[in-house]
């Protein structure tokens, strides 16, 4: 398979909870903090923000790219993503995601075709296939 693009993030420190993350570029450069609903400062962002927003435009493109093949052009795109870090019984982490897609222009049963093709060809959702639970909310919104 050839090769793309690659995108490079070093993260030094301590990792979510005060860690330090830069991508070679230089565009993305931010700390890391533990959220304060699992007990820390919150005053910076965390790997599930960070995952969920690549996903989130990730999974725009599939839509876009989706709509394009079924010659279909919504008026507005939205995804509103939500990653859950999640805690098991015997200790282990693991991760959820809910992604609420909404679609203007179009019709409901569209929205949810677009939305089910997208999650068919966005990468991190194929990297995430059956790993772990995700949720696709599709709505036909007015704009």
């Amino acid at each position: 398979m050839a090769v793309s693009y690659t995108g490079t993030v070093i993260v030094a420190g301590e990792g979510r909870n005060g860690g330090h993350v830069a991508s070679g570029d230089g565009h993305l450069i931010t700390s890391l903090a533990i959220p304060k609903e699992l007990g820390g400062a919150g005053d910076a962002t965390n790997p599930e923000q960070l995952f969920a927003a690549g996903w989130g435009a990730c999974f725009l493109g599939a839509v876009r790219r989706a709509a394009a093949e079924r010659k279909v052009r919504p008026t507005s795109t939205s995804i509103a993503v939500e990653v859950t870090l999640t805690h098991g019984d015997g200790g282990e982490f693991g991760l959820s995601a809910v992604l609420n897609l909404g679609l203007g222009g179009v019709d409901q049963e569209t929205a949810v075709e677009l939305g089910n093709a997208a999650h068919r060809i966005c990468p991190y959702s194929k990297a995430t296939r059956g790993n772990i639970p995700v949720t696709i909310n599709a709505t036909a919104v007015n704009g």
